[in-house]
């Protein structure tokens, strides 16, 4: 089934999905920064920024990085070329007060970061199949910070090297109809 808009909304938002294709063709560091900095302007309470990123490029990082993801995301992850860690501050800078707001916070900033993706031609797919516990030893992440996602970045691959299941769903999923969206 195709997607469908009823709105005129950005090109970006349209064009963005979840792909499990990746190209191993590496990604300048200056691309990943443009998306994190993308990511810094996203809102948030009091300003606060609490998102933070552990960038994945090098092989020693990668390797780190892709050891701590389920098998299932292994399979079609190892290809790509960067991983990105998003974490969150979990109290005010200010007081050390509850952030209550700082994973809503973080996650308007990957939304802003897979959109500027889309822009430069990139894709994105963010994962919950990883052991968080792992990934804090492994990059020594202080428990102020709740480890959110990891999500694959780099240039669309080739769909026929997934596995024969993933490759069925190798396509931008539908989305629900907005009305359904909106509680009264």
């Amino acid at each position: 089934m195709e997607r469908t808009f009823r709105y005129d909304i950005m090109p970006e938002i349209k064009e963005r999905w979840s792909p499990r294709a990746f190209s191993e063709e590496r990604i300048p560091r200056e691309e990943i920064l443009a998306l994190i900095e993308a990511a810094s302007f996203a809102p948030s309470c009091f300003n606060e920024q609490p998102w933070r990123f552990i960038i994945a490029d090098s092989e020693e990082k990668l390797a780190k990085m892709r050891d701590t993801l389920t098998v299932q995301n292994q399979v079609w992850a190892n290809k790509a070329p960067v991983l990105i860690l998003i974490a969150a501050k979990k109290n005010f800078s200010l007081n050390n007060w509850e952030n209550f707001w700082h994973m809503f916070d973080a996650g308007t900033s990957w939304g802003f970061l897979s959109l500027e993706a889309v822009r430069r031609g990139l894709v994105t797919h963010a994962m919950g199949g990883f052991d968080t516990e792992k990934a804090r030893e492994a990059f020594a992440i202080s428990d102020k910070y709740e480890i959110i996602t990891i999500v694959a970045v780099g240039k669309y691959g080739r769909p026929e090297e997934l596995p024969d299941d993933l490759q069925k769903r190798e396509r931008p999923d539908v989305r629900k109809d907005v009305e359904s969206l909106i509680l009264d």
